[in-house]
């Protein structure tokens, strides 16, 4: 990997030198962490552009306060059906569609 001009050339190479390659235990938790942490960000991005504070979040939901300040700071991440209550009480819908090609 040629950083000479500090930019990264090869981001799986620094994965894999960091945590190991693709489908190793240390790899997958590693994955697992930055996916809870971004849908914590994403969450927290979409309950802040809705005007909506966490207790609120948590009535429309029922969940607590605790579980989704746990879940924006990516300590844990929602079963899907937590997700969908989540976006449906910030007024969102998730779209699903199939690549084409």
């Amino acid at each position: 990997m040629n950083t000479n001009d500090n930019k990264i050339k090869n981001y799986s190479e620094v994965l894999e030198n960091k945590y190991g390659a693709d489908g190793t235990t240390e790899r997958n938790i590693f994955e697992q962490q930055a996916y809870d942490f971004y849908s914590g960000m994403v969450l927290r991005q979409a309950r802040k552009e809705a005007g909506i504070t966490q207790d609120e979040l948590a009535k429309r939901t029922g969940t607590t306060k605790s579980y989704i300040s746990r879940i924006e700071n990516g300590s844990i991440s929602p079963s899907v059906g937590v997700f969908y209550r989540f976006i449906a009480a910030l007024g969102m819908r998730i779209e699903i569609t199939k690549p084409i090609g």
